[in-house]
């Protein structure tokens, strides 16, 4: 992929991060997730009482009190921005916006609790500023506040978490989301539910056609009623029993209406030459799960988006997790610089396959667990491997950490007793 405009370094299309069990693997993602629910909901959402929703790191001594930070680069329109924010239970801390039209870095904002200072080029924003400190909540971010109102500066690093940035987990999708995502995408096009069909064929897991099929459950059943949201009480004495149901209610509203209201989409799979039909709960752990990543791996490798999927090889065949690796390091199927950061325990996937390396030495990640809790993470570029060193191997032997530590008696141990 090429540089970011400016810059020397090309930007890999392809991050892979191994680790142990528990060893903050998901927490990166989570983390990622997080912020992008920030800045689509902390304006309109989040409590106006002044919680935030957030789960912040626990050491295993010490404060647990201290502000999360999180912050992220990235290239949209052209431009490379640097967006962050640092934040406690109660409010946002600090808020940052820079961008690098020319190489030279811009203020666009820089925020410190409730003063908020912008930078020189955005002059336009200069005659809004009162009235938008005025509506920015202590615990809503300034970005998220001003793309309310359409402060053109900010929208292009807002349009980037609410659309080119797509939070994928491996088995947690619901039969209905998945649904969703197929309709959507189909509907944007007419070929695309042959591009769908032919990579479940590729794939080789017996079928053959699909089918959507909608219905209204609502409409076939009288007595069927939606979830109501969950309850939300602002003026609940008990503090506890206030924040755990607003957490509640903001995953509720972060979920979705199409997940309450609207007819649902049900998904016939045909297989054999008969066309024998087959439902998505009959189908394969392995072919649903595939069929759930690829209406977002299609629409990011036409749109260049950047897909984050967590344990992606749940449920896949080592070959089938690299073919998909492959399309996305392809220019060929990824003409438009889509990325794809995913968690892994396939090891696989640190050798050859298909005749190639699966992954470059600079996208391979590996997280490891220190002694307080908190999480490293650093490539295998930082131990300058050699072209021709077996990495699975000298991953698995421990060469390279973020491997658990396992005796190698404590588990007979533990069964007989002992």
């Amino acid at each position: 992929m090429p540089a970011a405009p400016g810059d020397t370094c090309p930007v890999v299309p392809v991050a892979a991060v191994y680790g142990g069990n528990a060893s903050g693997k998901s927490n990166l993602l989570d983390g990622l997730n997080f912020m992008r629910s920030a800045v689509l909901h902390s304006f309109a959402h989040w409590d106006v009482e002044g919680f935030v929703p957030r789960r912040p790191f626990k050491p295993v001594s010490g404060r647990a009190d201290i502000p999360s930070v999180f912050v992220v680069e990235l290239i949209t329109e052209g431009i490379r921005y640097t967006y962050g924010f640092s934040l406690d239970d109660r409010a946002i801390v600090e808020e940052w916006l820079y961008s690098y039209p020319e190489k030279r870095k811009r203020v666009i904002f820089e925020r410190v609790r409730h003063d908020i200072k912008l930078g020189s080029t955005v002059t336009e924003l200069k005659s809004k500023l009162q009235v938008m400190e005025e509506l920015t909540r202590p615990n809503a971010l300034f970005l998220s506040a001003g793309a309310r109102v359409n402060l053109e500066p900010l929208l292009p690093v807002y349009r980037w978490f609410a659309t080119d940035l797509v939070i994928r987990s491996g088995d947690d999708a619901s039969v209905r989301d998945i649904g969703q995502w197929i309709k959507d995408f189909v509907s944007k096009d007419s070929r695309n539910q042959a591009r769908l069909v032919a990579l479940l064929a590729a794939a080789d897991v017996g079928v053959r056609d699909l089918r959507l099929d909608e219905r209204d459950p609502a409409a076939d059943d009288p007595s069927f009623t939606r979830p109501p949201p969950p309850e939300y009480d602002p003026d609940e004495q008990d503090e506890s029993v206030r924040r755990r149901n607003f957490l509640a209610h903001a995953a509720y509203v972060a979920m979705g209406a199409h997940v309450f209201f609207g007819p649902e989409v049900e998904l016939k799979f045909l297989h054999g030459p008969a066309g024998a039909e087959f439902t998505f709960d009959e189908e394969s752990a392995g072919t649903r799960n595939w069929l759930a990543l690829l209406p977002t791996v299609l629409e990011a490798l036409d749109e260049g988006h950047v897909v984050v999927v967590d344990e992606i090889d749940t449920s896949l065949h080592p070959l089938l997790t690299a073919r998909l690796v492959t399309l996305f390091r392809d220019e060929e199927t990824n003409p438009n610089n889509a990325q794809l950061l995913f968690t892994t325990h396939d090891t696989s996937l640190l050798g050859t396959m298909l005749g190639d390396q699966v992954l470059d030495r600079d996208q391979i990640w590996f997280v490891e667990k220190r002694r307080d809790g908190s999480s490293d993470l650093y490539p295998l570029s930082d131990f300058k491997p050699r072209k021709d060193q077996n990495t699975e191997r000298r991953y698995l032997a421990g060469s390279y950490g973020a491997v658990p530590v396992l005796g190698a008696t404590d588990f007979a141990d533990a069964v007989l007793g002992r």
